[in-house]
C-alpha cells in the first residue's frame, strides 16, 4: 500500500494508485490526480463524466464499464476518449476517486 499527497493530505493508494478511502476525494484532489494523468484542466464534460462514475459507484459499488459510460452519460466514445487519453474509463475512475473498473486492464 502506497501513500501519496494531493491536497495537503497524506492518502493512501491501492496498487493501481486509486484512492483507497473513497471519502478523501474531493474536487481539488481530482483536479491533482488529473494533472498528474496529465489531463489538464477539467472542463464540464469531464466533471459529467467523472459524477457519472461517482453516482453509479454510489448506486451499484462499482465503477461503470467504457460501455456503459458511453451509453449514459451523455458522452460518446470519441469524445471520451479525447477528455481521458488512453485509457478513459481507468484514468476517469483514478480522477473520480474510485477503485479501476472491473472490466479494465
Amino acid at each position: 500500500m502506497a501513500a501519496k499527497e494531493y491536497a495537503g493530505k497524506m492518502l493512501e493508494l491501492d496498487a493501481d494508485g486509486n484512492l483507497i478511502n473513497l471519502n478523501d476525494w474531493n474536487e481539488d484532489v481530482a483536479k491533482e490526480i488529473a494533472a498528474e494523468e496529465e489531463i489538464g484542466s477539467l472542463t464540464d464534460r469531464h466533471w459529467a463524466v467523472i459524477n457519472y462514475m461517482r453516482k453509479e459507484f454510489t448506486q451499484k459499488g462499482d465503477a461503470p464499464s467504457i460501455r456503459k459510460l458511453t451509453k449514459e452519460s451523455g458522452v460518446d466514445t470519441k469524445e471520451l476518449y479525447a477528455l481521458f487519453p488512453k485509457g478513459p474509463a481507468k484514468k476517469a475512475a483514478r480522477i473520480a476517486g474510485l477503485p479501476k473498473p472491473k472490466g479494465c486492464i
